[in-house]
């Protein structure tokens, strides 16, 4: 008893690097659910306490250190330890690693040589699976575990949706749609990672994994067996080792008028055991963004999305003698927020209370970046 009372009163430190978007202004967007940025998350959390910042860009360190009383800040993830060092304190318990994709490798290398008890990763975990690599083999050396944040995987909507799978019979098919204007792939911005397939496919197909997960445990509660989605190597959270989106029929290629080299729309096609077809399309050459998923069962259908969600049961037909039709289940009754971020914080620190294991990890994120690349070669 006594164990569990100092975990819940224990206060863990964090650091983050990165302070302009997702890090740090993201949290001022009044139309967004907040907190929106990974320093609003961790700053509303009481058992979180943010002691340091990091960024090159002094003007956002700046800005970033008026908000956070008490922080210190630094350029870098080195000057962050030796001053850690010389003041003779721990590395702050969580590091969160909120830069460009082009950046993630070598500052969550650096992150990981700073020991902290738990890394945060922005998504997607690297701009390709070489270098996601680099960074597995680096975490497994560290024991250091990974936190990926592909937050549909904490948002209530989204885990309301996995839950109700049960309600919806045989899932025959998943639509997965992405709206953008974004060019959605570019071979020249390979180095930076500037596209949509990378920066917002990444969340697509995470989500549809995400459900796929479900969908298989499900299944193998049904019938009695142990799970075959088994955890993650290190025991520490969510694996997507089975199924994987494999082996795209790719169609729908429309390439830009003005460089034949950059794609603005795709849609790639899958047929697994599990689900026999499963639709991502996405579009960068859209007036709007958006982004929804439609799963339809034999007895029920789901369809949620940004700022939307609708569940639909099997019912005595209103309009036909002998049918049955769909009708929206009223029974279902979402918050008014998601709590896509703070529900990450949530789990982080659930995570090093011991008490939970990780909603989306390294190997869920790579599994990610494994279809987009894939999808990518098929180009």
């Amino acid at each position: 008893m006594s164990e569990v009372v100092s975990s819940a009163k224990k206060i863990y430190t964090a650091a983050i690097v990165g302070t302009g978007r997702i890090g740090f202004s993201l949290g001022f967007d009044k139309k967004r659910e907040q907190p929106a940025s990974h320093t609003m998350a961790l700053k509303e959390n009481p058992r979180v306490k943010i002691v340091a910042g990091i960024d090159t860009n002094k003007e956002n360190l700046a800005l970033w250190k008026e908000h956070i009383s008490g922080a210190a800040t630094f350029s870098s993830l080195k000057e962050m330890a030796s001053h850690f060092a010389e003041k003779r304190k721990d590395a702050p318990d969580i590091i969160v690693v909120a830069v460009n994709e082009d950046a993630h490798l070598a500052v969550t290398l650096d992150a990981l040589k700073c020991a902290p008890r738990l890394l945060i990763l922005e998504k997607p975990v690297a701009l390709n699976m070489r270098e996601a690599a680099v960074i597995k083999r680096a975490a497994k050396k560290s024991d250091i575990p990974i936190l990926v944040n592909h937050e549909r995987r904490f948002a209530l909507d989204y885990n309301t949706a996995a839950d109700y799978l049960k309600n919806i019979g045989g899932i025959q098919k998943i639509e997965a749609r992405l709206f953008s204007g974004m060019r959605l792939y570019d071979p020249a911005a390979e180095e930076s990672g500037g596209y949509s397939l990378l920066h917002d496919g990444t969340h697509l197909v995470d989500i549809v994994l995400f459900m796929l997960e479900r969908i298989g445990q499900n299944e193998q509660n049904e019938r009695g067996k142990k799970t075959q989605f088994k955890k993650a190597a290190s025991g520490r959270g969510a694996s997507t080792a089975r199924p994987l989106l494999r082996n795209p029929e790719i169609s729908g290629i429309f390439r830009d008028p003005k460089d034949k080299h950059i794609v603005r729309q795709l849609c790639a096609h899958y047929k697994t055991r599990l689900v026999p077809e499963i639709e991502l399309f996405m579009s960068g050459r859209s007036r709007f963004f958006g982004f929804e998923l439609d799963i339809l069962g034999t007895e029920g259908r789901i369809n949620l999305g940004n700022g939307f969600a609708r569940f639909y049961r099997r019912a005595e037909s209103k309009l036909y003698s002998g049918f049955y039709s769909l009708e929206e289940d009223k029974k279902i009754i979402l918050p008014q927020k998601t709590g896509y971020f703070s529900n990450m914080v949530k789990n982080a620190v659930a995570f090093l209370d011991g008490k939970a294991e990780l909603k989306s990890t390294l190997q869920t994120g790579m599994a990610a970046l494994t279809v987009l690349e894939e999808i990518k070669s098929a180009l």
